[in-house]
């Protein structure tokens, strides 16, 4: 259950009309699973996973009443590796943000998701989660949180039209996830069961010692296993050079069955990926089924390679908050790729997967949200 705590509790120094005026939330997201994943040329590897369905994660958030329509407010998220009860970066890592909201929208510093990110998410049935996550073809790295951001919010009283836009600094390549200038923005409509929205962005690099920063290897995702994936296509960045990104996504709930999809760009001098996923949600009763299917295609130069998966989930809700799930996955490599699964063996734990092999993967998770 959420928990909600009284602003002077945290920020003691406070009291009085303000306090009381003030709320702050503690939530978050506990999400692990038993996991089995194969790759050609490997053994098969039993681990823990985590992030089957949903990403575990721990969360602080609070708003305050100024006045006049006005409210401040901020979000703290941290993403937890709740198999071994640490944190998986620097602590505040997926969100750190502070914001003013009124009748004009919603003024966001910090932290923050980027506005190409979120059609990859929200319009695949599978919320790039687990053994599902469409990112585990993507070739060609776009981000997914920039430091140093500026964000500007649409009101929600537009009639279903929303949107957003980002600019955050390089920090002379002190970013971490990402060494570059980033600009982008996201609109769309919203109404009943129809939802569309389109993206795009430009990051300019400038990585603080003057080196290249490698963006087509899955390391860079957050992953291990996949180091070494696409050798031969081998993409890194340099000062200067400018990734720019498009996608478009939407989907539509029949009640029934809601289908899902986007279509994703990625250009870097040379380098280019296409990339594309289609998936749907059965409902019936307190159960559903995910289904899915995600295609890479890359080029660089006389270079090109292909990676695909398809993909389902059968998700039972216990409760609104309690879920358990198993997914199972299929994924291949069309050309000298060697792109595995999350939870392969890692880079230098055995042999390395088998370039033009497929990886296929099941688990049973267990998720609960706070």
């Amino acid at each position: 259950m959420k928990k909600s705590l009284l602003a002077l509790a945290v920020l003691g120094a406070y009291a009085g009309g303000a306090a009381a005026q003030s709320s702050v939330t503690l939530y978050g997201t506990v999400d692990l699973s038993g996991r089995y994943v194969k790759a050609d040329g490997q053994d098969a590897r039993y681990s823990m996973g985590q992030d089957g369905i949903n990403s575990s994660q721990l969360g602080i958030r609070g708003v305050e009443d100024l006045g006049g329509g006005l409210r401040a407010g901020f979000t703290l998220l941290s993403g937890v590796n709740a198999d071994v009860g640490g944190a998986n970066s620097k602590f505040w890592n997926r969100r750190s943000t502070v914001s003013l909201f009124g009748g004009w929208g919603e003024l966001r510093l910090g932290r923050d998701y980027i506005p190409t990110f979120w059609n990859l998410t929200i319009f695949d049935a599978f919320g790039t989660n687990g053994l599902g996550s469409s990112n585990n073809v993507r070739q060609l790295y776009g981000g997914t949180r920039s430091d140093n951001s500026i964000g500007y919010f649409l009101p929600a009283n537009l009639g279903g039209f929303y949107g957003q836009f980002m600019t955050a600094a390089a920090e002379s390549g002190t970013t971490l996830e990402r060494p570059a200038r980033y600009l982008g923005g996201r609109v769309g409509f919203a109404a009943g069961p129809f939802d569309i929205a389109l993206s795009a962005s430009q990051q300019r690099y400038s990585p603080a010692d003057g080196t290249t920063f490698p963006i087509n290897s899955p390391t860079v995702i957050g992953g291990v296993a996949n180091a070494g994936a696409n050798p031969a296509g081998a993409f890194a960045a340099g000062p200067g050079d400018e990734q720019d990104t498009y996608n478009i996504g939407g989907s539509f709930d029949f009640g029934f069955f809601k289908i899902l999809g986007y279509y994703n760009e990625d250009k870097i001098r040379s380098a280019k990926e296409k990339m594309g996923s289609v998936s749907g949600v059965i409902p019936f009763g307190q159960a559903e089924v995910h289904v899915g299917y995600d295609l890479s295609e890359y080029t660089n130069g006389s270079y090109s390679s292909k990676v695909e998966q398809a993909k389902a989930t059968f998700q039972y809700n216990l409760s609104k908050r309690t879920a358990v799930y198993t997914t199972a996955s299929l994924l291949k490599n069309k050309d000298s790729t060697r792109y595995t699964l999350p939870g392969a063996a890692p880079a230098g734990q055995g042999p390395a997967a088998q370039f033009g092999g497929d990886s296929q993967g099941i688990e049973f998770g267990l998720r609960h949200f706070f």
